[in-house]
């Protein structure tokens, strides 16, 4: 008689927290693909970015939403209603927290009243590598995404609450969401590495064209500011600043698909798009509200 088959696993985990809490450093982390935007300024996370890990019989959906923040415009708004969806449909929440930043609130000060976790929550440590911490209790963790510390002890509480059930996904796949959505991030990621503190948040990304078959892969992308004089700094004297983002993001999709790429960039004025929104709906959000609550 045929041995049974081992029973398979299937878990959502949600990686929650305020901006720049790490969430984007330990999800590329923990699948082993950059995939988010890892940025020194905040709120480089608009849309949720979920990242894949398939070990034996366990497939981890990590999904990295943009931090829980106090929304001051329509699309801070629909990044923070996006946040809350993805923990409500979560099998589990990891609430990451810096240990730079002293003692953790509790996950449920950070969310409404309505919205309060009803799924197990671990508390995260994260960024241990600047700053030595210790556990206060068996719901919390230490890590680092820059050492490995702590991952695999990580992965294994993911592991025990992830409830039986049929992969999803291959295998072999890292991410659940189409290599457009990824083209637009790492232009976006460009932009935050080479753009100063205000013009990034004004910056969208849209990718108009993705020709396919060609050698190199054709791909254009759209990047929308809400100001002429913004335009003007993300194209840059004589183009420069659009050549070196433009340089940066290709590097990224070049390393992403394993083909050479030709980026097409254009620069566009679409005045107050981040309060817009038809624009946001068109830029993935999945629901907006009519107006910032």
């Amino acid at each position: 008689m045929a041995a049974p088959e081992p029973e398979t696993r299937f878990g959502t985990i949600a990686l929650a927290g305020r901006p720049n809490a790490g969430k984007s450093s330990l999800l590329n982390a923990l699948v082993g693909e950059s995939l988010a935007i890892v940025s020194a300024k905040p709120q480089s996370t608009r849309l949720p970015v979920v990242g894949l890990r398939t070990v034996g019989d366990v497939q981890l959906a990590f999904v990295d939403p943009p931090g829980l923040l106090d929304p001051a415009y329509l699309m801070q708004q629909a990044m923070l209603d996006a946040a809350h969806l993805v923990l409500e449909r979560a099998d589990a929440i990891l609430h990451l927290h810096p240990a730079t930043d002293g003692d953790p609130p509790p996950l449920a000060d950070l969310l409404p009243a309505d919205r309060k976790p009803r799924r197990p929550v671990l508390t995260v440590l994260t960024k241990a590598d600047l700053r030595a911490a210790t556990p206060s209790g068996p719901d919390q963790l230490v890590v680092s995404a820059v050492t490995g510390q702590g991952l695999d002890a990580l992965l294994a509480w993911c592991a025990a609450h992830a409830p039986p059930g049929r992969f999803r996904y291959p295998a072999d796949d890292l991410s659940t969401q189409p290599v457009r959505f990824f083209v637009a991030e790492f232009v976006r990621e460009a932009a935050f590495e080479y753009l100063g503190d205000e013009v990034p948040y004004a910056l969208a990304a849209l990718v108009d064209e993705f020709r396919e078959g060609s050698t190199p892969v054709y791909i254009r992308v759209a990047l929308y500011t809400e100001r002429d004089s913004q335009k003007a700094i993300v194209v840059g004297k004589g183009g420069r600043m659009i050549r070196e983002i433009g340089a940066h993001a290709r590097r990224r999709i070049e390393a992403f698909l394993g083909e050479p790429v030709y980026l097409d960039l254009w620069v566009k004025t679409l005045p107050r798009w981040r309060s817009r929104a038809a624009i946001l709906r068109q830029l993935g959000f999945e629901a907006v509200p009519t107006r910032s609550r």
